[in-house]
């Protein structure tokens, strides 16, 4: 971007976060998520660093929140409330640590580590040890006074324990977070839902919500806690370590897995600790504070705009981010589905760097109203491409171009045509290449033949070099063949065909997934598989056997009978047939899982997913893909999904994955 342009992004970023920001932090409406917000902020917080010249007194780098709300009254903080810039990853910590450095080049800099609760700020001020005031953070200055609603809160203190320290100091002020632990907003939500009134977003809003009524019998009603992190009253603390020990011996909670580390590695080693306790913690956390545990040294490096300089929130990798839509073109898929890909100004979601985001279909792009140019919100869940939630469309400029699916294939030439009521559109071409390569990537996939090493770089690779076209040219590859090859030496080439060798036998649904056949998933191979039980029974099946199979439409039923009578299919299985055992599927239809269904959500520690289903399968039972109340079991593993609640709320009995182990023990 040239200068103008940066100026006109700066302007758009500030018009856009101050527009949520007064929703979330004065009306206690969220439009985006936090993540999205963080991403706002983080992307201007950059742009200003990189131009100085255009950060101005009203930018929301340089303030801390909105106005308070008028129907409480207004306090007016003595020491000043300060915020904290954020930051995503190691080069953001580094980048701090030297920034600091240059501020204070003698200084030797230890740093005091705490989780960071998704909660609201709270300054409880003391009067010879009495709670007289509770304020919220407010605009940093002024705040607002809600102690009536604080002193409902049981884990707050309506008198300080007495220690020395505190005998001849007449005020003490102390701060920390006022929550909502996981348990009790579930429990909240579950009587809202039953009276039919709509569900609260979060513990965080729900908490904010809470302090803000008028009748504090409400307040007390919310199970609401209060974790203390911070004492701006000098009572003689040399470090924050101190602080937290001062605040424990006073009365109060503090979070027992802070800890003080000695450098930016032990601060990262403790980041990787605590993002794998998140979700096990009875409160949520969005990220940690770090700050220089030497009080000294913290208060000389002083504050930056909005922000100490000697604090900053380390935030875990964002499922949502925005970023603006440089381009739109297409991929073409296995069954010559032409799907648009946008392609993104890179941006960091979920630890990892983001440049494309699937857009799925005309449809989708019609939906969301999609352009080139656009900033949009996009979210990121596990392994799979990022989906664009939301266009931004308020900081549109100029004239953002709509886009339109090509009427020819982008890599074949060929004409391109949506079937009549089909959202979808294909290319004609049933020799294209594109359709080729994601056939033979689909069949070495994790579900298929799950060949390790075999990915879509190193298939491009032998296509090009004419050492595969079909996917039964894989398993006749040798040690001659891919040595030369770029990435290959003689070590890599043993390895990939030992993993090629290793899946020469395979079962029976997953041969057929790994087909590639239109309309035929996971699920619809192993129904398929269990009907049909051998591969020579499925060759022959007809259009009307196919059909009398439950849960198979005329869709599916179509494109199956058309697949088998293909001559070039055929003449592909014989090939694959040569170098293969495809294990037949035993009837086991007395086992001890016989008429019984299984479903399964999280991460199993002790197999795959898919050894789970094949281990169910081989006791009779079958697999579901989603809950209904005809579903026997929901196997929980590692961070269950929404699959657990809606579980429980149909009464589909739930097993650990040690309960599941012991049923299906032999």
């Amino acid at each position: 971007m040239n200068k103008k342009e940066v100026k006109q992004r700066i302007e758009l970023l500030k018009k856009e976060i101050e527009h949520h920001r007064y929703l979330y932090h004065v009306r206690d409406i969220q439009e985006i998520s936090d993540a999205a917000l963080d991403s706002l902020k983080k992307e201007l917080f950059d742009l200003e660093q990189q131009y100085p010249e255009y950060i101005t007194p009203n930018s929301p780098t340089q303030r801390v929140a909105g106005e308070p709300l008028a129907q409480f009254t207004k306090v007016t903080h003595s020491h000043r409330m300060l915020s904290l810039n954020d930051a995503f990853s190691r080069e953001d910590m580094e980048e701090w640590v030297a920034r600091m450095e240059r501020f204070l080049p003698e200084a030797n800099f230890s740093f005091f580590v705490e989780p960071k609760i998704d909660g609201l700020a709270m300054n409880l001020t003391y009067k010879n040890g009495e709670l007289v005031v509770a304020s919220t953070r407010g605009n940093g200055y002024v705040g607002e006074d809600v102690t009536v609603n604080i002193r409902t809160i049981q884990s707050v203190p309506l008198q300080l324990r007495d220690i020395p320290v505190i005998r001849h100091v007449d005020t003490v002020e102390i701060r920390g977070e006022v929550y909502m632990t996981k348990q009790s907003f579930n429990a909240v939500n579950t009587e809202r839902e039953k009276a039919g009134e709509p569900l609260y977003m979060n513990p965080r809003n729900l908490a904010a919500g809470s302090i803000r009524q008028l009748d504090p019998h409400l307040t007390a009603s919310r199970d609401l806690r209060f974790l203390a992190y911070a004492l701006p009253t000098d009572l003689g603390q040399k470090t924050h370590a101190e602080e937290h020990k001062l605040l424990e011996s006073m009365g109060f909670r503090t979070d027992p897995l802070c800890r003080v580390c000695t450098s930016i590695d032990d601060v990262m080693k403790m980041y990787g600790e605590m993002q794998k306790k998140r979700d096990a913690l009875p409160y949520q956390i969005d990220g940690m504070v770090i700050m220089v545990n030497d009080n000294a040294l913290f208060t000389r490096l002083g504050v930056v705009g909005k922000a100490p300089r000697g604090s900053v929130a380390l935030k875990f990798p964002a499922e949502q981010a925005t970023t603006v839509v440089e381009a739109i073109d297409v991929q073409v898929g296995r069954t010559g589905v032409l799907t648009p890909v946008a392609h993104l100004r890179p941006v960091r979601v979920a630890g990892t760097m983001v440049k494309r985001a699937t857009l799925h279909n005309m449809d989708e792009i019609r939906r969301l109203d999609v352009r080139v140019g656009d900033t949009v919100v996009i979210q990121k869940a596990g392994d799979i491409i990022p989906d664009i939630v939301e266009v931004l469309k308020k900081m549109r400029s100029g004239k953002p171009r709509t886009w339109q699916m090509p009427k020819r294939c982008p890599l074949c030439n060929a004409l391109v045509q949506q079937p009549e009521g089909e959202v979808a559109f294909y290319c004609t071409n049933p020799d294209c290449d594109g359709k080729h390569r994601e056939q033979l990537y689909h069949f070495v996939s994790k579900h298929a033949f799950d060949i390790e090493g075999l990915g879509p770089k190193i298939i491009d690779q032998l296509v090009e070099q004419d050492l595969i076209a079909t996917p039964a040219d894989i398993f006749t590859l040798t040690e001659e063949d891919l040595v030369p090859l770029e990435r290959f030496a003689e070590q890599s080439a043993h390895n990939l065909l030992e993993s090629i060798r290793e899946r020469t036998t395979i079962s029976l649904a997953r041969f057929l997934y790994a087909l590639g056949i239109r309309h035929v998933g996971e699920q619809m191979a192993h129904t398929l598989a269990d009907e049909f039980k051998t591969l020579d029974a499925f060759l022959q099946a007809s259009a009307e056997d196919i059909d009398v199979i439950p849960r198979i439409g005329p869709a599916a039923v179509k494109s199956i009978a058309e697949y088998l009578s293909n001559p070039k299919h055929q003449k592909m299985l014989k090939a694959l047939r040569e170098h293969l055992t495809i294990q037949k599927v035993k009837t086991n239809a007395s086992g001890k899982l016989s008429g019984t269904s299984f479903l399964f959500t999280g991460a199993l520690s002790h197999m795959t997913r898919e050894e789970a289903k094949e281990r169910v399968q081989a006791l009779g039972g079958k697999t579901a893909v989603s809950v209904t109340a005809e579903l026997s079991y929901l196997v929980v593993g590692d961070k269950p999904g929404s699959k657990l609640t809606k579980a429980e709320k149909l009464g589909v009995t739930v097993l650990s994955e040690d309960e599941f182990l012991k049923i299906v023990s032999v």
